[in-house]
């Protein structure tokens, strides 16, 4: 088990040498060249649109994931990625955010107010453009996966649900750009399910980010397949089965951010508020599903860097300079 004892935030040691800060709920990024951000990860897990808590090298396990994944999908789409020069931190290219999220569902399930099973079970069988069956139950996994993309939340505001239909009659992203998106949306959803699949996981849904360079070329980025961006099921206590047929009855077993939820849900708490005190033996647990979700994708042991961002990447600003 990985120590629970959360690493001190160091993010403030470089504010004075980067310009142009955004702060995100989980992550912090920085314009240091033309043409390049550095992402610095945190340790801030977010639930029901609140930062909930630190959770011990949450950071660390999403940075290494998402670049580990980005190199593996770069034959699907393009992506952002430039290197990972520290355990926390990444070097991206700049690109200019669609604004709408892309979600691909292959299973209903959910506990949020917008999730597909919460809607469902409310008694909405067109949803987000699809017509869904009746006698659907929750976790059911569907026959072809589907887009539900949603706006993309600014200012504190919440994701607000919409149609394939809708992105393009509201003027979101033009028509042709869009049938790109869907496409590599689709294609990264695949390539997720398989790899994940090899590892004894099930890729339940998951979320995407698109963005453009300066010269329209289109481009995932964020991250993509983490357990903070998607729902993955160990197959072995959920029946066993990869194939979209499977029907169980229960919670699948949870290697991602709904397991967090879930308990959240389970007392009660669904962002009202202060939220309930899981106990440090809760947030070590969930360090210990994050790092197995890491484990079992990679193959390999997950190792906690010993120095976070510091005095190296200054040094790794001075040595790319945004001229790669």
């Amino acid at each position: 088990m990985v120590s629970p004892a959360a690493p001190p935030d160091t993010l403030s040691d470089i504010d004075l040498h980067l310009p142009d800060r955004r702060d995100g709920k989980v992550r912090v990024s920085y314009r240091f060249g033309p043409g390049r951000r550095l992402f610095v990860t945190t340790d801030r897990l977010s639930a029901f649109d609140r930062v909930i808590a630190l959770v011990p090298h949450k950071g660390q396990v999403l940075n290494q994931l998402a670049a580990w994944w980005f190199e593996q999908t770069a034959d699907v789409v393009a992506n952002h990625f430039v290197s990972a020069p520290d355990p926390n931190a990444t070097i991206g290219i700049e690109a200019s955010t669609l604004p709408v999220e892309v979600i691909v569902r292959g299973a209903i399930t959910g506990v949020t107010s917008t999730s597909l099973w919460h809607r469902y079970a409310g008694g909405a069988r067109h949803i987000d453009g699809y017509e869904f069956p009746d006698g659907l139950s929750k976790n059911d996994q569907l026959a072809t996966p589907v887009i539900t993309p949603t706006t993309k939340a600014v200012g504190g505001a919440h994701d607000e649900p919409l149609s394939c239909a809708d992105v393009v009659a509201r003027g979101l992203v033009e028509p042709a750009l869009w049938e790109q998106v869907q496409d590599a949306a689709l294609a990264l959803f695949a390539r997720g399910r398989e790899i994940g699949a090899a590892a004894g996981l099930i890729l339940a849904d998951t979320k995407y980010e698109f963005g453009l360079t300066p010269d329209g070329k289109l481009m995932v980025i964020d991250e993509i397949h983490t357990p903070d961006s998607s729902r993955w099921w160990l197959a072995a206590t959920n029946g066993g089965a990869v194939t979209p047929q499977l029907s169980v009855g229960g919670e699948p077993e949870n290697l991602d951010k709904e397991y967090v939820r879930r308990a959240l849900d389970g007392a009660g708490y669904r962002g009202d508020g202060s939220p309930p005190a899981l106990g440090a033996e809760f947030w070590s647990s969930v360090t210990d599903r994050y790092v197995a979700c890491f484990e079992r994708l990679t193959g390999t042991t997950f190792m906690p860097g010993t120095s976070p961002i510091d005095e190296r990447i200054r040094a790794t600003i001075a040595s790319v300079g945004g001229d790669q």
